[in-house]
């Protein structure tokens, strides 16, 4: 079953608002207002609603839309996972306090991961709308430019080699020569996809680690063997990319 808001704050969460009210960040007092808006609510809640088909009257209660809404944004500020998320907030009254948690339970970082998959593409695009009509109607933001704040995310090098240059040229060639045989209905000789024996190749070199005596001579041998079987296929591959132009002009000109 799913809701909007809590209930009314208890007696608890009163006494402390008047304390928690100057240990808030000054982002968290602009926020709060924004967030107040009910179409910001109501695109969460009914992107909670479409989760099962009878959300609204059975199962157990959810999250509340605008605690979840709250949750999400303060995720994304502080870039944390769901775990820290919930630790964050179970241990920070003042995160509680603009959560609208209070002295509600927090959700457990599972929960949060799964209602956090609600909030896909398009859900997030209305309320980034709804931002810019907000931001508008204020004066703060005429709507008519776009700035993108992008991250840069780690993640593994592709150290090149020899190997795999041939390897990415060859596949690079392979792709637009059949894009180019499919726009023109044919051409006078086939292309040949010689990927998978290309991959094989190169599989085979970067596995051709050191070894001693009589194994190292044979690792030698078969990475010599495979990097001239490499060099050998890429050309061919490579020949008929001439042809291929020659064919796609004659085709043009047909037409």
């Amino acid at each position: 079953m799913i809701k909007l808001r809590h209930q009314q704050p208890s007696l608890w969460h009163r006494g402390l608002a008047e304390e928690l009210e100057g240990l808030w960040e000054p982002w968290m007092r602009l926020v709060d207002e924004l967030l107040e808006d009910e179409q910001l609510l109501d695109t969460v809640y009914e992107a909670q609603e479409e989760r099962h088909p009878q959300s609204r009257s059975r199962g157990r209660m959810q999250t509340p839309a605008e605690v979840l809404l709250r949750l999400l944004l303060l995720k994304h500020i502080g870039n944390w996972s769901y775990d820290v998320l919930e630790r964050e907030v179970r241990a920070n009254l003042v995160y509680r306090a603009f959560t609208r948690i209070g002295d509600e339970k927090v959700p457990d970082a599972k929960t949060l991961a799964r209602l956090g998959q609600l909030i896909g593409a398009k859900v997030i695009e209305q309320l980034h709308q709804r931002v810019v009509e907000l931001a508008q109607e204020q004066g703060v933001a005429q709507g008519r430019k776009l700035r993108v704040d992008t991250t840069v995310v780690e993640t593994n090098i592709h150290y090149p080699t020899d190997s795999s240059l041939l390897e990415d040229g060859t596949r690079v060639l392979t792709r637009t020569m059949k894009k180019i045989e499919s726009k023109t209905g044919g051409l006078k000789r086939k292309v040949r996809d010689r990927m998978r024996s290309i991959r094989k190749r190169v599989l085979a070199i970067a596995l051709s680690t050191p070894a001693v005596g009589a194994a190292r001579r044979r690792t030698e041998k078969a990475a010599v063997s495979g990097a001239w079987s490499l060099a050998f296929s890429s050309p061919r591959t490579h020949r008929s990319t001439p042809c291929t132009s020659r064919s796609h002009t004659v085709g043009e000109r047909r037409k």
